[in-house]
């Protein structure tokens, strides 16, 4: 588990080296054990009231593709000093209005071992089409429980990592 400390100096970091201009609101920043997620709030689009949702969207899809190609370079620039200071591969995502889109991410593979039961549930996700694999059904199931669980899962996290800052706080092993 990461310590508060840890995840206040990457955010911390990257609060400082993100260009001023970048940032509508405060850089939100996610650290796990392999990877750095930023995400950049940009200000949302202004169009005349009584546009459509369909045109609202894709000004907001027009936005974050226009983010990302002009700031690119940077993005990378500073994903590599990031990654170099952190030991952690370096995500972007972009929100714009109701829209975030993630431009990069880390795939990670986790070994799980699963009973007949769960497997059955990966494969009736497969089997009728949710999913193209075990693989890939099971990363959907995840996320539906993060999504329904939200709250739950915040409050887990937080106790998780004051366990984490008392530990670093103990004696040396």
């Amino acid at each position: 588990m990461i310590t508060q400390e840890a995840q206040d100096r990457v955010r911390g970091w990257f609060t400082g080296r993100v260009p001023e201009e970048w940032r509508h609101t405060a850089v939100e920043v996610a650290v796990d054990r392999e990877e750095v997620s930023v995400l950049l709030t940009l200000p949302d689009v202004e169009l005349p009231e009584g546009t459509s949702e369909a045109e609202v969207e894709e000004a907001r899809a027009g936005r974050t593709t226009a983010f990302r190609e002009e700031t690119r370079g940077r993005r990378m620039e500073i994903a590599r000093e990031a990654e170099r200071r952190f030991e952690r591969k370096v995500s972007w995502r972009v929100r714009v209005g109701e829209r975030t889109e993630l431009f990069t991410h880390v795939a990670a593979p986790v070994m799980t071992r699963l009973r007949q039961p769960q497997r059955q549930v990966l494969d009736t996700l497969v089997d009728a089409g949710v999913a193209r694999s075990r693989s890939e059904a099971l990363a959907w199931c995840v996320r539906l429980v993060g999504e329904h669980e939200d709250d739950w899962l915040g409050e887990l996290r937080q106790a998780m990592t004051a366990v984490a800052d008392v530990r670093a706080k103990g004696p040396a092993a």
